[in-house]
């Protein structure tokens, strides 16, 4: 599986307030880029606490990897999935990460999934190409070389370098007919912004 994204989000922000929480989002990301993490703590930590789905996620990260602060699987798991909740693609996808391992939290595939499908929705190509991998092996899925396929062919389309090779590998087990109607599924599934996908 795919390592944890560690790159950091940037915030956009359209609201009065925002200007601030801007600011006090990009001090926390230069700080954090000098390599001054308790500043970035510091700065992220508030708004993360008022919301801030990047602040979250950026804490699920430092915890995560031990980043400024000792490693704290279960704290990664808490920020990840406030920012999750809230929309956060890279978030949703490190999530689906941590269920996926059984790290900080017991290993559920099925949980997994969600988070992976959720993150794929919104077009991470790294989901996408875990979800593939799912249904390949019937990991938190029933197997089903179809969706596998259409997944993985999903994310060779928007350039995951390795989707492409698996795509073909399990093509190899499949009907001619299987194919057709997963390239199919693929079209309507990127035609549709990855709604609905293979349903």
């Amino acid at each position: 599986m795919s390592v944890i994204r560690t790159a950091i989000l940037s915030l956009v922000l359209a609201f009065g307030a925002g200007a601030v929480l801007s600011q006090d989002f990009q001090k926390g990301l230069a700080a954090y880029e000098a390599g001054d993490y308790a500043t970035a703590l510091e700065e992220w930590r508030p708004l993360a606490e008022k919301g801030s789905a990047a602040s979250q996620f950026n804490l699920g990260l430092m915890y995560g990897n031990g980043t400024g602060v000792l490693q704290d699987y279960a704290e990664a798991v808490k920020w990840y999935r406030l920012a999750a909740e809230q929309g956060d693609a890279s978030a949703q996808y490190n999530l689906g990460v941590m269920y996926d391992k059984g790290t900080g939290v017991l290993q559920d595939y099925a949980e997994a999934v969600k988070w992976f499908r959720l993150s794929a929705e919104q077009g991470s190509v790294d989901a996408q190409h875990i979800l593939g991998a799912m249904y390949d092996k019937g990991t938190g899925v029933l197997q089903d070389y179809i969706m596998a396929h259409m997944w993985l062919n999903i994310a060779a389309a928007n350039g995951h370098e390795k989707a492409g090779e698996f795509r073909q590998k399990i093509a190899g087990q499949m009907t001619s007919a299987d194919i057709s109607e997963a390239q199919k599924m693929a079209r309507e599934c990127m035609n549709n912004k990855y709604k609905n996908c293979g349903f």
